[in-house]
């Protein structure tokens, strides 16, 4: 979550003219993350998340997020609720960006994870992953293999600006990941984006997922391989296999893994950490005039994806057991 478009209260206080959900007692940005404009509101009737849709999140994309969350709830998976406008409409526009209102989860994302947590979101993503089994719509992940190449094609002449050798590393990494990409596992509805700020917990219980503009349709065991990145390396960028036993176990207790998942998670897990290291990239060196957050540091990817390149199989991640029993 960050702030990337201020909004005046006398014009907030017009949009909300348009909901029933009360009016406005007071507001201030959430100055997290990278992607979108947040705001916690108060109003008379509670409070609620407002998000103006920024950046890489296409308007004609918003009924799909929107529409998911909605039928995800529908089958227990706890994430927030959009609320619609007098015209029933889950969004409209709000300081020429189109905005949406979702209801406040109670909880805290967790500074600092632990294999409690870990266990909590390996078992939340699984569910998730059947929940969304017969969701009608579609949507391609546009962040997936081929995507990563215009990537790189915007920030590759400034890429060793950041760290020498970058561009070549990055070169040498997307001509393997493109020969090889995996091509027939299970698809579905992933998240794509189900880092620690996006999942909130009341203590070690897990108490919604938030914060869908990446989800679309992909390899569910891509969206495992992203959570091993997310979750599972400490701030000294060691790789911590009791979190993601705890993870991948939990995972497993609720949709089995098939042997040919778990023999390309460590593939999916560098393209996981090869798509975060180029959005990031991009990110760091196109920072918007005005903004209110850092861009987050693109060589974590670095030593998160050179991690992924020495593993040789899925018990580097702490399992030996297969079908990932407990």
């Amino acid at each position: 979550m960050a702030v990337y478009t201020d909004v005046a209260a006398e014009d907030l206080a017009e949009f909300l003219k348009g909901y029933e959900i009360g009016e406005l007692l007071s507001y201030k940005g959430i100055a997290e993350g990278v992607e979108n404009s947040n705001f916690l509101l108060h109003t008379s009737k509670g409070a609620f998340i407002l998000t103006l849709y920024e950046k890489r999140v296409a308007v004609g994309d918003l009924p799909y997020f929107l529409s998911l969350m909605a039928h995800l709830a529908e089958r227990g998976v706890r994430c927030p609720q959009p609320a619609r406008n007098r015209k029933g409409e889950v969004y409209s526009e709000l300081a020429g960006r189109p905005a949406a209102i979702i209801n406040f989860l109670e909880g805290m994302w967790p500074r600092r994870p632990n294999a409690a947590h870990c266990t909590g979101v390996g078992e939340a993503l699984a569910k998730m992953h059947l929940a969304g089994s017969d969701f009608p719509m579609f949507r391609k992940n546009p962040l997936s293999v081929e995507g990563w190449r215009p990537l790189f094609d915007l920030a590759a002449s400034r890429a060793d600006s950041v760290a020498p050798g970058l561009q070549d590393f990055i070169a040498r990494e997307l001509d393997q990941l493109e020969a090889r990409w995996p091509k027939d596992l299970p698809l579905g509805v992933i998240h794509a984006d189900l880092f620690p700020d996006n999942v909130f917990f009341l203590g070690d219980k897990l108490s919604g997922l938030i914060d869908f503009p990446f989800s679309c349709n992909d390899i569910l065991a891509y969206d495992a391989a992203i959570c091993l990145n997310a979750w599972c390396f400490e701030p000294d960028h060691s790789f911590n296999v009791t979190k993601a036993r705890a993870l991948l176990n939990a995972y497993g207790r609720e949709r089995q893994l098939s042997d040919t998942e778990q023999e390309a998670l460590p593939l999916l897990a560098r393209g996981s950490a090869l798509r975060f290291l180029l959005t990031r990239l991009v990110d760091f060196l196109n920072v918007p005039p005005g903004a209110l957050v850092k861009p987050k540091d693109p060589l974590e990817y670095v030593r998160k994806l050179r991690f992924h390149q020495s593993v040789s199989s899925v018990r580097d991640y702490g399992l030996t057991q297969p079908g990932f029993a407990a």
